[in-house]
């Protein structure tokens, strides 16, 4: 047995009723109750995804998938393929932009070969979980095998499972492939039946023409792989990309192993979706890191019921959301763990 199919056997929704004293303690820290807003909200959601009302912060890690689109072939991406192993090496070397907020907020970060085209071998500090070198294209047929979406699937559920073995007490979620957005627009338009002209960005910035071009290709992956739809692991492997199927993963592991999963980006949520959609408890396990520039982020994630933590109008990827978000969370919980208490303090509660 793979280590999806065991996974799915393990997860189960958080244990709600510890809610009535993790509520009960942070409306006794010495605060107007609820003014902290969004960060109690941060600090329920942490202690029930673990388990307790006494939550522990340890490392917090960021993994970025990277994989390559046969779709690309289609011309949807202002960029070649190519860009996909340079972003990698540059990540490896520590110079994009992911490096950067990692380092800032102290958090891990594993960078993931799922499926790039060039081989790179020649990469020190490459996570190898490598598929194949690349998806085939959704607008002439299937990306992937079953057996290779069950692959990738296993892939992220590893590395979840490796996390939480080296005590990593948060994860999030990245990813990096030229041309992602297409297969991404594509699943999220199958999973949540969001009409495609709305959920379409520009991606990596391309114009008008390519746009509606870019749409058109999104219509007929839909419309060539509708009968393999019905079933949300087989809507993966027909409409995905090896990393966002390894991301999907990673949040199904990390909903086995209770730990509280900060989700990137547009691809990020694409992945959120078909984690959803193959296990719906995996949702309560989700934090929403920001609200993409990217067109049609707002819509998704309305229809995810999701609130994103941040809204800067970024629409990079590669977990740099992610990465500042985790910060955001962990504040709600040192609010919660550290915090004076009105029945421990002598400080006097609000006059009935």
């Amino acid at each position: 047995m793979n280590a999806y199919r065991r996974t799915l056997n393990s997860i189960r929704p958080p244990d709600h009723s510890l809610e009535p004293s993790i509520r009960a303690h942070l409306d006794d820290l010495t605060k107007p109750q609820g003014s902290l807003g969004r960060l109690e909200e941060l600090a329920l959601q942490y202690c029930l995804v673990q388990g307790t009302d006494r939550p522990k912060l340890g490392a917090k890690r960021v993994c970025c998938l990277a994989g390559d689109h046969g779709v690309a072939d289609e011309g949807v991406s202002a960029f070649p393929k190519e860009v996909t192993p340079q972003m990698v090496h540059n990540m490896l070397a520590g110079g994009a932009a992911v490096n950067v907020l990692t380092r800032h907020v102290n958090a891990q970060l594993t960078i993931v070969d799922m499926g790039v085209a060039t081989p790179m071998d020649n990469a020190p500090g490459l996570c190898r979980r490598r598929i194949r070198g690349g998806t085939d294209n959704i607008a002439v047929g299937p990306a992937m095998t079953r057996d290779e979406v069950e692959a990738a699937l296993s892939a992220g559920i590893e590395l979840a499972e490796a996390a939480a073995a080296e005590g990593v007490t948060m994860l999030g979620s990245g990813d990096m492939g030229i041309a992602n957005t297409t297969p991404a627009t594509a699943l999220l338009a199958a999973y949540l039946g969001c009409p495609v002209e709305e959920i379409t960005g520009r991606g990596t910035g391309i114009d008008d023409q390519r746009l509606a071009h870019k749409i058109a290709v999104i219509k007929r992956a839909l419309e060539i792989n509708r009968d393999s739809l019905a079933d949300a692991t087989d809507a993966l492997a027909a409409l995905g990309g090896f990393e966002i199927a390894g991301i999907a993963g990673l949040m199904l592991g990390a909903a086995a192993k209770r730990l509280p999963m900060v989700v990137d980006g547009f691809i990020s949520t694409a992945g959120a979706a078909a984690a959803c959609a193959i296990c719906p408890p995996v949702r309560e396990y989700l934090i929403f890191s920001h609200l993409s520039h990217e067109r049609g982020h707002r819509a998704v994630v309305k229809a995810l019921r999701a609130r994103p933590v941040l809204e800067l109008d970024m629409r990079l990827g590669e977990g740099t959301g992610a990465a500042l978000a985790m910060t955001i969370v962990e504040a709600g919980v040192k609010i919660y763990n550290e915090m004076a208490t009105f029945s421990g303090a002598a400080v006097s509660t609000k006059q009935s």
